[in-house]
């Protein structure tokens, strides 16, 4: 076989062989406070994902046991892997969730939920 014929059987098995980026989608890797954990009130509200997201589509509201959300203002760090909101007022005790939702970097819209105690 010539060079000419391999090239291209060569330039899709190479194609076929490299991940995936664009399908990869952003996920949870780390929250504070850790999801289910019972601490005393956080100072700050921290969400970290594994790829950068659009700001302007990313933010977390917390919700306590009752259903009141207490207000929190969320910011995006440098990277933009981390949603965070420093926590104004102590928390009470109880059961919150911090609701989050935003839009990776692909475009693609994820939601999810952080539960947590305040001792």
């Amino acid at each position: 076989m010539t060079l000419f014929r391999l090239l291209p059987a060569v330039a899709v098995t190479a194609a076929l062989m490299l991940p995936s980026v664009a399908a990869a989608h952003a996920r949870l890797v780390s929250s504070t406070p850790v999801a289910g954990s019972s601490s005393a009130s956080p100072r700050v509200l921290s969400l970290t994902f594994s790829e950068k997201m659009a700001p302007a589509f990313s933010t977390f509201e917390v919700v306590n046991a009752a259903g009141v959300k207490i207000p929190v203002r969320t910011t995006v760090s440098e990277d933009g892997k981390t949603l965070s909101a420093p926590v104004a007022r102590p928390l009470a005790a109880g059961a919150y969730v911090i609701n989050w939702r935003l839009a990776s970097s692909d475009g693609h819209r994820m939601t999810g939920a952080v539960p947590f105690t305040v001792r």
